[in-house]
């Protein structure tokens, strides 16, 4: 289960960034979360949880945005159906995976003096 230590990663960075604003407290915690990107929403709610106690993320509530594979075609910029082959229909060149495959911190809530 690598959600462990991407939540250890992760309240690290929430630690960095509140020290470095000076924060007396987080209050919130929002990541996105792609369909692809090998995470499961539930684990890293059940490690946040977990790993939260005794840092400045202890009173801090982690919302997870899901974000649905999405593709492309590289030349024409179409994009097909959902369950369909992973070809352009009016290219048939191969798609790219344009959205769904990353894992970012969007936004810290913090209580700053």
């Amino acid at each position: 289960m690598h959600e462990y230590s991407i939540v250890r990663a992760l309240i690290d960075r929430v630690a960095r960034e509140a020290a470095e604003h000076r924060a007396t407290a987080v209050r919130r915690v929002e990541v996105r979360v792609g369909e692809l990107s090998g995470v499961e929403s539930g684990l890293l709610a059940t490690a946040y949880e977990t790993f939260r106690e005794r840092t400045i993320c202890a009173g801090a509530e982690l919302v997870i945005r899901p974000v649905a594979a999405r593709w492309s075609c590289p030349r024409c910029s179409a994009e097909p159906a959902a369950g369909a082959m992973l070809r352009c229909p009016t290219c048939a060149v191969p798609l790219r995976l344009a959205a769904g495959d990353d894992l970012v911190l969007e936004r810290i809530e913090m209580e700053v003096a």
